[in-house]
């Protein structure tokens, strides 16, 4: 038995899970938000309970410290020699991150350079990385990229129809995101199907504020929604998805912004805010459609649609699907979202009920059982995945 903590560092937060390997026990688990500002939020989970602290957390580094000293004050562990782990999660690993590595100078001088590409993840996720080899110098970490899984794609699926040398000299490619969800709710689909991950053709939804779509072919993502970074495809809480490239400079001529300007409206100002034009949340957005908002009812259809063509065009792609998985928080707690996406598909073979679909908070199918697609909800579980990488890489 060893003990792991799988972090995923933000800009300004600190998401962590302490896990009892290879059994999988969640010793603890908790989030520190507000790093750097003032009234610091230390959640943690003791016994089954939420504590919570409020004090001044200056930077990742504090918030590590604390964090350590925590799990020996509470008792959670006797020493911190009982962690014999730590796997981050980075966001964007290029191409030089096929698999999850080891961590050492030249790995986090890699991840430096590819921050260029993911400026407002890999800065954070290095943050985490060296905030935890100055307090646990000698303890084997792990990085774990959201874009690794997505490396088994061909060309003829991350090529952009753009001069060949710019993939070449720069990277310019699909990279997609999300991989480590998509792997998991995959393997998951798996067993609860009780067939050969090798042998399945997978559609997974992971929708929250962020949502991406991924074609799973014998356990390997060929085609992803997500694109050079995670603005494309559906839309999503605050980024507009897919939109026509030439709108940048239209757009900028016609309200007097730059382009970087435009690109951080696009980010942060679209989406189902910018459609609603009241929130980003779909939980209010659905509150005020079912009183007759017509703004939500259109951000909601819109929502709905774009992932419904990504999974026809899918299925197309791998000549037919086995099953449909819906997870992350709108994923697996919406039911009008599920709903919206799936009527419409009966003429490929989905068939669901719309009493299971109402279950919400457990893995289940939602599909009828002589289905041929089969429609399934699976909570992603990231944090177990990173522990698991890190079990099989610091052995």
């Amino acid at each position: 038995m060893s003990k792991i903590i799988a972090i995923n560092a933000g800009s300004s937060s600190l998401k962590f899970q302490l896990f009892e390997m290879p059994n999988e026990e969640v010793i603890t688990k908790g989030l520190i938000e507000r790093i750097g500002l003032s009234d610091s939020v230390f959640n943690i989970t003791v016994n089954g309970e939420k504590q919570t602290e409020i004090t001044d957390i200056p930077n990742h580094e504090v918030a590590v410290e604390l964090l350590l000293s925590k799990l020996t004050s509470l008792g959670i562990i006797k020493s911190l020699e009982e962690i014999e782990g730590v796997g981050h999660r980075v966001v964007h690993g290029g191409e030089e991150f096929p698999d999850s590595v080891l961590i050492n100078e030249e790995v986090i001088e890699k991840i430096e350079k590819l921050s260029e590409l993911a400026p407002l993840h890999n800065p954070a996720n290095l943050t985490g990385i060296k905030a935890f080899r100055n307090v646990l110098p000698n303890v084997p970490a792990v990085a774990v990229f959201d874009t690794a899984f997505h490396q088994t794609m061909p060309e003829s699926s991350f090529l952009y129809s753009l001069p060949y040398e710019l993939y070449e000299k720069y990277g310019i490619r699909k990279y997609g995101f999300h991989g480590t969800s998509h792997k998991y709710v995959s393997e998951r689909a798996a067993v609860m199907l009780g067939r050969p991950l090798e042998q399945l053709r997978l559609i997974s939804c992971h929708l929250g504020n962020g949502a991406s779509i991924t074609a799973i072919e014998g356990g390997k993502s060929i085609d992803t929604s997500m694109g050079f970074t995670p603005l494309a495809g559906v839309t999503m809480g605050t980024r507009s998805g897919d939109i026509d490239p030439a709108l940048i400079p239209y757009i900028m001529g016609k309200i007097n912004k730059t382009a970087e300007e435009v690109l951080e409206g696009l980010n942060k100002k679209s989406g189902m805010l910018g459609l609603s034009g009241f929130s980003s949340d779909l939980r209010d957005i659905e509150l005020k459609a079912e009183e007759g908002n017509e703004r939500a009812e259109m951000a909601l259809s819109v929502f709905a649609s774009h992932i419904h063509k990504y999974i026809g065009s899918y299925a197309a792609r791998m000549s037919g699907v086995d099953a449909i998985i819906f997870t992350a928080g709108i994923g697996e707690n919406s039911d009008t979202i599920r709903a919206r996406v799936l009527n419409g598909l009966e003429f490929m073979g989905v068939y669901w009920d719309p009493a299971l679909n109402k279950l919400r908070g457990e893995e289940r199918f939602i599909s009828y059982p002589h289905s041929p697609v089969k429609v399934m909800v699976i909570p992603t579980d990231e944090e177990v995945m990173i522990a698991r990488d890190v079990l099989r890489l610091s052995k």
